[in-house]
């Protein structure tokens, strides 16, 4: 007598039938073993991921310094402040920006280009799954370089980076970094190949981070080019982590921390719907 179960029937043994999903909710072990690879990635070579950027941030800070002195007055939202405190929180953010999106820009598309891709596709893991992984680890990277260029400027003479309002220097530079990192995997997403990405470094991200008022105050600039600044939501970075070392902006804080949340919201639903869809990624 055959111990077959009747066709059609699944075997107790079996808990779903073919292609139907065990993983029901979040795959927390999958997205935490992603999170891992790519904070691990970056983390073999610290010395270029962390170290370097702290440094190159840091001597931004001693050339500026020197040339116009440290001490020197910036008029910001109507109070006077010394440039190197002004500046330093500007320098701290905009090395988080820089290397949240070339953390993010560099795992899909080094996939493609070597042919290991399916690495980040096979697992059982959900596209929200996926991009919440490639985004963490770019975040972690962000932090961590943020850290380290506030720790270098602390102990640099005449330059003060004392938080006064946490609360702003978290969800600027938080969510600041969750915008770089999701520009950088909408970057690998399209990219062919890392000329694509060094292109949208070159002539996108690193000029709108030079022109968002990290070396000077936009209230000095002539308004066709104060308006440009008000366009540009790395200011409103900027502008908002600023404050909370300073407690004096440039622009409304309120309105560039909820112009700052819409952003990563429409760059998170974009990536999302790329990444569900296979875009570039697939075929």
């Amino acid at each position: 007598m055959s111990s077959q179960p009747p066709i059609g029937q699944i075997p107790s043994a079996i808990r779903s039938a073919p292609g139907v999903p065990i993983i029901r909710h979040v795959n927390w072990g999958g997205l935490r073993t992603l999170y891992v690879k790519e904070v691990r990635r970056f983390f073999k070579v610290q010395l270029q991921t962390i170290w370097a950027p702290a440094i190159t941030t840091l001597l931004f800070l001693v050339i500026f310094t020197v040339a116009t002195g440290a001490k020197r007055p910036v008029l910001v939202g109507g109070e006077t402040v010394a440039f190197a405190d002004f500046v330093a929180p500007g320098l701290i953010v905009m090395g988080m920006l820089n290397n949240a999106f070339a953390n993010a820009s560099f795992s899909l598309l080094v996939g493609k280009i070597q042919g290991t891709i399916v690495d980040y596709l096979q697992p059982p893991l959900s596209t929200g799954e996926l991009l919440a992984g490639l985004v963490g680890g770019a975040v972690t990277r962000a932090v961590l370089v943020g850290l380290a260029v506030t720790l270098a400027m602390a102990l640099w003479p005449g330059v003060h980076v004392t938080p006064r309002h946490i609360g702003a220097i978290l969800w600027f530079g938080l969510l600041g970094a969750v915008f770089l990192a999701l520009a950088g995997v909408l970057t690998s997403i399209w990219a062919e190949k890392f000329d694509h990405a060094a292109a949208v470094t070159n002539f996108v991200i690193t000029p709108l981070t030079l022109l968002s008022g990290t070396f000077y105050s936009v209230d000095n600039l002539a308004p066709a080019f104060r308006a440009f600044s008000h366009v540009n939501p790395f200011f409103y970075v900027i502008s908002g982590f600023r404050y909370g070392f300073l407690t004096t902006a440039d622009s409304p804080v309120l309105l560039g921390a909820v112009v700052i949340l819409g952003i990563d919201v429409v760059l998170a639903l974009t990536c999302y719907t790329l990444l569900k869809r296979g875009w570039k990624l697939k075929n």
